[in-house]
């Protein structure tokens, strides 16, 4: 995933807002978001290659979502998957503290990552590039592949157009999330992140909504946790550019974990 918004008791409706692009190569096979057969509690999409997932939820309200730290430089070809990261919390029962603990003493087996992991109630956030655990108190939040909140232009203008929603206190619409989502625009050159590609690509990967020949944003998420504990979860999916979609609704309430 490359894209993630999350908002913490920042509306009198929802104390959890959260939306979030992933990117990808058009040809990695994803299974859409789902209740999984080996994990039933467990809601995310799949990446069909490697088994795991950038994003999920689970009926008791744990919560965890990825992206990658883009560095070309210091990527490893055979590194295991950083999928495996979230799905492996969200299956398991260990508290998202030690569980980014035991990640950080080994910072080098993956490639570059930011992961969030916790529950709709406490989320916290390590990158293996940034070192340090941190809770992420009550407030708004944007992450894409570099550090939390790291001021790159698609991050800024998605935090704005977040808290404009967030802003008239109304009842939020998947569908106007969405729609930040899909924001094709692209900053000048000047305001353009340096991170070891090339600048054709750094134009590409610019945007909110990425969209090319081989690769682009391949899903939007939007999940909407409100006080009585219900949550709508919502997935458009892309086919390869963007122009067609196929949306899925899950509701459900939460419920304590065991």
């Amino acid at each position: 995933m490359c894209l993630l918004l999350i908002a913490q008791d920042q509306h009198p409706v929802y104390r959890l807002v959260l939306a979030a692009n992933r990117d990808e190569y058009y040809d990695r096979s994803t299974k859409v978001a789902a209740f999984w057969e080996d994990a039933p509690q467990l809601l995310a999409g799949r990446d069909l290659k490697a088994g795991g997932t950038w994003l999920g939820i689970t009926l008791s309200g744990k919560l965890a979502a990825l992206t990658n730290y883009r560095n070309p430089a210091d990527a490893k070809a055979h590194a295991p998957s950083r999928g495996n990261l979230v799905c492996e919390f969200l299956k398991g029962t260990e508290p998202a503290r030690s569980y980014l603990g035991n990640l950080s003493g080994k910072p080098d087996r993956y490639n570059g990552f930011n992961l969030i992991a916790g529950s709709v109630d406490e989320l916290f956030w390590y990158s293996n590039r940034g070192g340090k655990i941190s809770r992420l108190s009550k407030g708004l939040y944007g992450l894409s592949n570099h550090l939390l909140d790291t001021p790159w232009p698609k991050v800024e203008k998605a935090k704005d157009g977040l808290k404009r929603l967030l802003s008239s206190g109304d009842e939020l619409k998947p569908e106007d999330l969405l729609t930040l989502l899909r924001d094709r625009r692209r900053p000048p050159d000047k305001d353009l992140p340096q991170t070891g590609v090339e600048i054709a690509w750094e134009r590409i990967l610019a945007p909110i909504f990425i969209s090319s020949s081989t690769y682009g944003t391949r899903s939007s998420t939007v999940i909407l946790v409100d006080r009585k504990d219900r949550v709508l979860f919502t997935e458009r999916t892309f086919h390869s550019g963007g122009d067609d979609f196929r949306d899925i609704r899950y509701r459900f309430r939460l419920y304590p974990s065991s």
